[in-house]
């Protein structure tokens, strides 16, 4: 008798643990909370079943079934109103990115004008790059330099030719001057002469 009692004891509290365990281990379900998969799990477990004509049927109470198909609508709307909050949230972020996408095209426009203008000279009204303006400059400094090489080369040459064409003159002066003296000289030794001759023809007479 004592054996039965205690065998019916153990069985009892081998029942207990394992209602416990199962307790434990799943969650409760219910209609007022869980996902909507918990929900439909909570109406097959509360449904019945019957079977006729060799087919099984599931039972499901009238109102659990309005509850469920509540939750659904309203997970459907939520699920409708987050999806149309992130599409408002995506067409503002895709605004945003097109009015960056124009600011960074005109940044990038005005750049290459900066770019463009810092790179070009204006010479003569006309717009030309560096390069092409330092050639250009250089290429007049180095014309000019030339023709400042050039002249200082031909006055040099003139100053050389009237420096000899001076002391020519001077030279040619200086003969000029002695031949003359001579000339004077003659003239005036063939006047004393022919003076003398007159001088003697008169003495004659």
């Amino acid at each position: 008798m004592k054996g039965d009692k205690i065998f019916t004891l153990i069985i009892a509290l081998f029942a207990f643990n394992l209602q416990f365990a199962q307790e434990t281990e799943e969650p409760e379900l219910s209609l007022d909370k869980g996902t909507i998969d918990s929900q439909f799990e909570y109406v097959y477990k509360k449904s019945g079943n019957y079977r006729a004509d060799g087919k099984r049927y599931e039972v499901v109470r009238i109102i659990s079934l309005d509850k469920l198909r509540s939750n659904v609508i309203d997970s459907l709307k939520a699920q409708y109103t987050n999806a149309a909050a992130l599409q408002a949230t995506i067409s503002g972020h895709e605004s945003t990115i097109e009015s960056l996408n124009k600011k960074l095209e005109e940044t990038t426009t005005n750049l290459s004008t900066v770019t463009e203008e810092k790179d070009s000279m204006s010479f003569l009204g006309i717009g030309v790059s560096k390069i092409t303006y330092n050639t250009i400059l250089w290429s007049i400094i180095a014309g000019l330099l030339g023709l400042m090489l050039f002249f200082m080369y031909k006055f040099r040459n003139s100053n050389i030719l009237t420096q000899e064409a001076k002391t020519n003159l001077s030279e040619l002066e200086t003969e000029y001057e002695d031949h003359r003296r001579r000339a004077l000289e003659r003239e005036q030794k063939v006047s004393r002469q022919l003076q003398d001759e007159i001088n003697k023809y008169k003495k004659t007479k």
